[in-house]
């Protein structure tokens, strides 16, 4: 594949990722993107369906993986980046779903911001963001 074709796949895939987050409202059950929009240390946490609220957040976060992974395999064309990454993102997932779990089934006004964090590395593409930078240092270095 040449350079020309693995941009242009590159950033369909940036803008996929773009798309996920632009039809969040249409796409995905969460009550928590009003809710975080709003003045959220002040008021009580929204009423949920906690197994569809996890249902779709680990769809969304699936969704965010697998377009980030095949990002980072066009970008270094190397399948043990892409193996190391998917061990990233499976031990990442586990235990970010843990904490996102508590905080959703015992809501305190105190854990919100810390909520709102891990909320959001299960919701958008940050693991991309650091994985990325850190494959192409490796890579210069050696």
């Amino acid at each position: 594949m040449s350079k020309y074709y693995k941009y242009i796949w590159i950033a369909f895939l940036f803008i996929l990722l773009a798309l996920v987050r632009w039809f969040e409202n249409e796409l995905f059950y969460d009550p928590y993107l009003l809710f975080f929009q709003n003045d959220y240390l002040y008021i009580d946490s929204p009423r949920q369906e906690v197994f569809k609220l996890v249902v779709f957040t680990s769809l969304r976060f699936l969704i965010n993986t697998t377009l980030s992974l095949l990002i980072l395999y066009l970008f270094f064309k190397d399948k043990s980046v892409v193996k190391f990454a998917m061990l990233v993102y499976i031990i990442s997932f586990i235990i970010l779903i843990v904490f996102y779990l508590y905080f959703v089934l015992d809501p305190k006004q105190e854990n919100y911001y810390l909520f709102f964090n891990i909320r959001r590395f299960l919701i958008q593409p940050l693991l991309l963001l650091l994985l990325l930078p850190a494959f192409y240092y490796n890579r210069l270095i050696n």
